[in-house]
């Protein structure tokens, strides 16, 4: 049973609670989430410096380099502390050229679980998300076989608990035909709000939500409303978008990702951040109908 509170942990089962705030380690890796970081030592930095500073979620995965992130967690963290948790995703690969491509055959997840496995120099994996395609946004295809050959990994104890990433309200119920699921990675942010009765779902089904890109991703979030709150409040536009998301909903798990230790201490800070009713009325706006 999910166990949260409105700034506490988030307890999705009796090995598992996930610090509200998370790290995201995608852009620990070099441009396009390829190849090595710029500054590899100030990466190990910030690896360690959010641990120490209480965060408990890891959000990574062996195509992120590939296998770049996977090696810096080991090198920063191994021997991992008790309490952190790893979230990582299967379901895809990276060509020499950087680009994606779709590895959904259960040969394929064993494999990529097995090197996830060995890349973060663990026995077993906490979360392994299945990264759905969804290169139009979720679909309602069956993910039976894949999330299949994950629930066969589970029972042989190479995993202990399984999410979706990219997956449809639809695609969710078919999951949970199968195994358990613990965890929804999706789209959603305060400008992109497509995901709103899914967040609802899985607050009301003890599963957690984890949003990507909680700042817009490839494209901030830019937004008068926003940046009008932010100098009320006395916070960054970033912190207050961050606020808003673990106010939607005391499901969210925030996973934002930096490699600055100075950006990980304002993303940490925004769990502080308490918007006043007015405030969340006018930020509502921003994926709303009203004026922005």
């Amino acid at each position: 049973m999910i166990t949260v509170t409105p700034g506490g942990p988030l307890t999705l089962a009796d090995d598992l609670t996930l610090s509200r705030m998370g790290f995201g380690a995608m852009q620990l890796a070099g441009p396009g989430v390829f190849g090595p970081p710029k500054d590899r030592a100030q990466a190990l930095a910030v690896l360690r410096e959010a641990v120490e500073l209480g965060i408990t979620h890891i959000d990574t995965s062996d195509f992120y380099g590939p296998f770049v992130v996977n090696e810096l967690i080991k090198e920063a963290l191994h021997p991992y502390p008790a309490g952190l948790h790893i979230v990582t995703k299967v379901g895809a690969r990276r060509d020499e050229t950087g680009a994606w491509t779709i590895a959904q055959r259960p040969a394929d997840l064993a494999s990529q679980v097995r090197e996830n496995l060995q890349h973060l120099g663990l026995d077993a994996l906490d979360v392994v998300n299945l990264r759905i395609p969804s290169f139009d946004g979720p679909s309602d295809d069956s993910i039976a076989e894949p999330f299949g050959a994950l629930a066969d990994l589970r029972r042989q104890g190479l995993i202990r608990h399984l999410g979706l990433s990219g997956a449809s309200d639809t695609q969710l119920t078919e999951a949970q035909t199968i195994a358990p699921v613990v965890t929804v990675q999706n789209l959603y942010n305060l400008a992109d709000r497509h995901d709103e009765a899914l967040v609802d779902r899985c607050a009301a089904e003890n599963i957690a939500y984890a949003p990507y890109f909680p700042l817009g991703g490839f494209n901030p979030i830019q937004s008068r409303a926003l940046a009008d709150v932010a100098a009320r409040l006395d916070a960054t536009p970033q912190q207050v978008a961050l606020a808003w998301l673990l106010q939607r909903s005391p499901a969210i798990a925030l996973i934002p990702g930096t490699s600055s230790p100075a950006h990980l201490r304002e993303n940490i800070a925004a769990t502080d951040l308490v918007l006043p009713a007015d405030a969340v009325a006018r930020l509502d706006t921003i994926g709303g109908s009203g004026p922005a």
